[in-house]
This record gives C-alpha cells, sequence and structure tokens, in this order.
C-alpha cells in the first residue's frame, strides 16, 4: 500500500440542541492510503455525512484532527481548507449538483478552467467519453437521464485528478440497475487512477466493494474497518 492519505484521530462532533449537547461523532480514528477504498455505512442519523463533511475539510471537528494530502486541517481557516480541497478533492453527491446553465461538456470544464488548465475542453471531453457520454456533450441537465447526470458529475469530480474522492450516497436517487452501472464506473476509475474513495451508503452490495468497510451506529464505530 501507498502512503497515508487521509487521518483522522479521535475525532468527536458535538452540537448544542434544545436539550443540551447532542453528540453526533465519538472519538472515531481511521487511517487510509493512496488507492484505498472505504464505506461508511448505518442507519440516517448515525453519523455517516458528518464524518464525511469532518473528512473533507467542510466542517470542522470538536475535538480530533483531520490530516488530508499531508495537510492538518485544524489549524487551517476556511480560505486555506477550500484550497486543500481544490488541490486534493473530488465531491460526487446523491442530487448530482450539475448547473442547469451549462451543458455537460461545459460542467465538466469548469473546475478545470478555475484552476487555469488551458486544455480544459480536450481533457472534459475524454473524461465525458471515457464515462459513455460522447454523444451528448451538448446535452444540458434537463435533457439528461438521473443515471447521465451522474456520470457527468463523476467526469466532473475525476477532471482535477483528486487524491481523494468523497462520494455522498451516489447512487441513492438512481434504479439498481443504474445504480450498479455507476457502482461500475466509480471503482473503474478509482482503480485506474490511484484515487481514493470514501463513500457514504445506504446500499451494502457497494459497501462490499470497498476494500474497508465501518459502521456507524449513533456517532460510534461499531465495526472497524477490514483489510
Amino acid at each position: 500500500m501507498g502512503p497515508s492519505i487521509l487521518i483522522a484521530r479521535n475525532l468527536s462532533k458535538v452540537v448544542p440542541s434544545a436539550e443540551g449537547n447532542l453528540t453526533i461523532l465519538q472519538e472515531l480514528s481511521l487511517e487510509l492510503t493512496q488507492g484505498d477504498s472505504l464505506a461508511i455505512v448505518g442507519a440516517s442519523g448515525s453519523g455517516k455525512s458528518t464524518l464525511l463533511g469532518l473528512l473533507a475539510g467542510l466542517d470542522q471537528p470538536s475535538a480530533g484532527s483531520v490530516t488530508l494530502a499531508g495537510h492538518d486541517l485544524g489549524p487551517l481557516d476556511e480560505d486555506q481548507r477550500a484550497r486543500v480541497r481544490a488541490e486534493h478533492v473530488g465531491f460526487v453527491f446523491q442530487s448530482f449538483q450539475l448547473l442547469d446553465s451549462l451543458n455537460a461538456l461545459e460542467n465538466v470544464m469548469l473546475p478545470l478552467e478555475l484552476d487555469g488548465r488551458r486544455d480544459a475542453r480536450e481533457h472534459a471531453r475524454t473524461l465525458l467519453e471515457r464515462v459513455g457520454l460522447g454523444k451528448r456533450l451538448s446535452h444540458s441537465p434537463r435533457q439528461l437521464s438521473g443515471g447521465e447526470q451522474q456520470r457527468v458529475a463523476i467526469a466532473r469530480a475525476f477532471a482535477a485528478e483528486p487524491d481523494v474522492l468523497f462520494a455522498d450516497e451516489p447512487t441513492g436517487n438512481l434504479d439498481s440497475h443504474t445504480g450498479e452501472r455507476i457502482s461500475d464506473l466509480l471503482f473503474e476509475l478509482n482503480k485506474e487512477r490511484g484515487t481514493t474513495l470514501v463513500l457514504v451508503t445506504h446500499d451494502e452490495r457497494l459497501a462490499r466493494r470497498c476494500h474497508r468497510q465501518i459502521r456507524l451506529e449513533a456517532g460510534h464505530m461499531v465495526s472497524p474497518m477490514e483489510p
């Protein structure tokens, strides 16, 4: 295995509520190497999406630390964390989060153009062809099926060649057949590009495809990662 790309140490998240402090995550630790894949599973409200947000630097823990691609996120301000995400992280969401005003090609080009890539159009076209959408480049999200929109989102996530790809219920809005094809695509690209994949999912079949799994219950890790 390669060097560690994502390290969490004793992560906790506590938020105030009407009944007092609510513990969402309790002293959770994990470590992933380059090219690894991890599924985070558990019932709704178990802390899965909170953990994903902490690992990606979208939120800050109440205690503990996250080191992402060699960067300790704790001392960084929001702008600095955003730069780390821009350089090292890709995201795929259940809701696709494509821009309706842009076509498929432009949606994938956007992060490349923001990064100043001169080959943005060419690189985006290659990625869309890789995910089977070479003939749908000029279609807007509204003209694409759910599965096609998620493939655009995956191409966009891989466009900046991230070290870590975070996927929050990536097949949640798709029928089982389409979800299976999206899963295949995620793992093929994960393998091809050596990207570390972190998935939040309710789908046990998808979870079993990952090298490791953790199960959360009420913010506690109840079954650890298995190699």
